[in-house]
């Protein structure tokens, strides 16, 4: 570090934790933080302890929530005959800025790796099995990254679900190979949702 200011160096430290920041951007975040007001620095750290403190999974799809069970699985006038398949809870906050799908999700956090260690098994698999016993569903919507480890993660899931007579579809290619849904813009994933395929 380039000062001796220990409460500093910490700051920047936990700044640089952060996925895609960098020295120079914790620096920057760092400094704009001891610039604001007392309160409003307090409001920021309140809203962080906050953060990590109230919100959790919903105990039906696995997406954060502040509720035992989210909004969307709470909405009645959601479709919870199709349950769209994603990685990661950020996805699906991607798909409802799209505001075509009116279906219920399931978050997996995560994909298959086995490079990385991991497995079916440290994925929220079973949870959506469960669901799936209902007779409710209908549909599957594999809606994970158009990667190697996403294929292998749609391909997985569709295996194990075929035998139970629910289709399973996949997402259009209107995302790139090797994309991240939580970049795609809304026009892309609507019709990537559109447009997807049964598997």
């Amino acid at each position: 570090m380039a000062n001796n200011i220990v409460p500093l160096n910490e700051l920047i430290s936990q700044f640089e934790k952060l996925p895609g920041i960098g020295v120079k951007t914790a620096q920057r975040l760092a400094y704009s933080i001891l610039e604001q007001p007392p309160e409003r620095a307090e409001k920021f750290a309140e809203a962080l302890v906050n953060a990590r403190r109230k919100i959790h999974f919903c105990k039906v799809c696995q997406a954060l929530t502040d509720l035992e069970v989210c909004a969307i699985c709470d909405d009645a006038a959601r479709d919870k005959s199709v349950i769209c398949v994603v990685a990661e809870p950020k996805d699906v906050m991607a798909f409802e800025r799209t505001r075509e799908y009116n279906g219920v999700y399931h978050v997996l956090h995560g994909v298959i790796s086995p490079l990385d260690g991991i497995g079916p098994d440290k994925l929220r698999i079973k949870e959506p099995m469960a669901r799936l016993g209902s007779g409710e569903v209908k549909e599957l919507i594999m809606a994970t990254n158009p990667t190697v480890e996403g294929e292998a993660t749609a391909s997985y899931i569709s295996r194990l679900v075929k035998p139970m007579g629910i289709k399973v579809t996949r997402l259009a290619y209107g995302i790139p190979v090797g994309g991240d849904l939580e970049y795609a813009d809304k026009f892309t994933l609507a019709r990537a949702l559109e447009g997807r395929n049964e598997i």
